[in-house]
């Protein structure tokens, strides 16, 4: 007979923990299940580990900027990888182990250690056992995509999780994919001390932004001395000797690249090959990722998904905001829905990138009347006062409503700064209300108002 639950998540990541906590707080008998790492992606490979590791660059990266401020250092400045992961991994061992013990430690909550499978509808199997509920709610996050290049069985390559084992500095790292992790990683490596290149299938970086968006942060990686290798439409692998070889060109006498180690940052897919989603009778899109509607609901009754899995945000907040919208129907009588949120996430390089709602591509693509505004980081007294002057400022407003379409901050505070420009922008109040806000002086937010004082049309 299979054990009885009233609810099953299979998964620690994100919302996992934060529902299983809901539920066992308004009395359901709850069972969690995790196969490998508590807190999932983000505490054990993801945002904690890397923006540890972005720190220790940029001491570094800091460090040999002394004398631009006056400060003298001497000798070179050198990264002790071993100590940078060591710190790294102590970061990630507090989050990790604070998760584990809140969960084996919750009243009411039966924590299985093994991989999860669904059997039916109703049931999972774990560790040979069976375990069933009216309640079955998949948390099973993503995973790093390999696919088959030419000659990529020939060699070793690295992921985002497996660099997270790295305790050594790669002669020469060449980062294949020109996105958000592939570029945090080019340019902490490069603050470390490696060789980076990074080979870009498209023909500009994070293809997903405005055009000057992608310039302006590929002119901040090649002032670090970053080799950025764009349009490479045919890339494949060979080993020789000690290097790698990495071909970017599907043109005779192609042109190579030859390195010591390989980064492959190409997206990432969900964990959903392995979970039995068949049995259940469990849809999924043409990538895998579990089709849910606006309130998180499978196609199945009694079955939801939350997390990367889903797709329907691929980041720690939306996976997080999944939680709260999932409660909050479940027991709050309050109908929340994923198209509520306004599309919000960094890039978190140095300078940091923040970004809410419509791009400016997306703007005139709707064929709306709109206006802009647009204001370069050296304008700004703390980017000037920091020497830190890389990037610009941009906002999209619909000109009849005066609502906040859109925004971007590439520059010094931009991840932080970006949010006074998404709050507004979710009241659905008109610019005018920040605009007309005085700010504290000197900071970057104090250079929202002037620039919203400054709309142009969009042309």
């Amino acid at each position: 007979m299979p054990t009885q639950f009233d609810a099953i998540i299979i998964g620690t990541g994100q919302a996992g923990p934060a529902m299983a906590a809901r539920m066992t707080q308004e009395g359901l008998k709850a069972a969690i299940i995790e196969r490998k790492l508590f807190g999932g992606t983000c505490v054990n490979t993801g945002c904690i580990p890397t923006k540890a590791l972005v720190a220790s660059a940029r001491a570094a990266h800091m460090a040999r900027r002394g004398g631009d401020f006056g400060i003298a250092i001497e000798g070179d400045i050198k990264a002790d990888m071993k100590r940078v992961k060591a710190r790294k991994d102590g970061i990630v061992r507090q989050s990790n182990q604070g998760v584990t013990n809140w969960m084996k430690n919750m009243d009411g909550l039966s924590v299985f250690e093994g991989h999860g499978r669904l059997e039916s509808a109703n049931t999972v199997r774990v560790n040979g056992e069976l375990l069933q509920a009216d309640r079955i709610i998949l948390n099973v996050g993503g995973r790093a995509a390999v696919p088959d290049m030419p000659g990529i069985g020939e060699i070793d390559v690295l992921t985002n999780a497996s660099m997270m084992a790295v305790d050594f500095l790669p002669q020469h790292l060449i980062v294949i994919g020109g996105s958000y992790i592939g570029l945090e990683f080019a340019q902490m490596y490069r603050r470390f001390g490696s060789r980076v290149t990074v080979v870009q299938r498209g023909e500009r970086l994070v293809g997903r932004e405005d055009a000057d968006v992608s310039e302006a942060i590929r002119e901040i990686l090649e002032n670090e001395g970053i080799e950025v290798r764009l349009g490479a439409e045919c890339v494949g692998f060979e080993k020789r000797g000690a290097d790698v070889v990495v071909s970017a060109s599907c043109a005779p006498g192609r042109q190579e690249i030859v390195g010591s180690h390989v980064l492959l940052a190409v997206g990432r897919l969900p964990n959903t090959h392995d979970l039995g989603l068949e049995a259940a009778g469990v849809e999924t899109d043409a990538r895998g990722f579990i089709a849910v509607d606006d309130q998180l609901t499978t196609n199945v009754p009694g079955i939801w998904a939350i997390g990367d899995a889903n797709g329907r945000g691929a980041f720690t907040h939306s996976s997080y905001n999944d939680y709260e919208i999932l409660a909050a129907n479940m027991f709050d009588r309050d109908p929340r829905r994923i198209s509520d949120r306004i599309t919000t996430y960094g890039l978190f390089i140095d300078p940091p990138l923040g970004r809410i709602g419509m791009t400016e591509t997306e703007v005139r693509g709707s064929g709306r009347k709109a206006l802009i505004g647009k204001m370069a980081m050296a304008r700004v007294g703390r980017a000037k006062e920091r020497g830190e002057t890389q990037g610009f400022m941009k906002v999209l407003i619909d000109a009849a409503s005066k609502k906040i379409l859109g925004a971007v901050i590439l520059g010094i505070g931009g991840d932080e700064v970006i949010h006074s420009l998404l709050d507004v922008m979710y009241t659905g109040a008109p610019y005018t209300v920040i605009q007309r806000v005085m700010h504290i002086h000197p900071t970057v937010s104090e250079l929202i108002p002037t620039m919203l004082g400054n709309l142009q049309p969009l042309e």
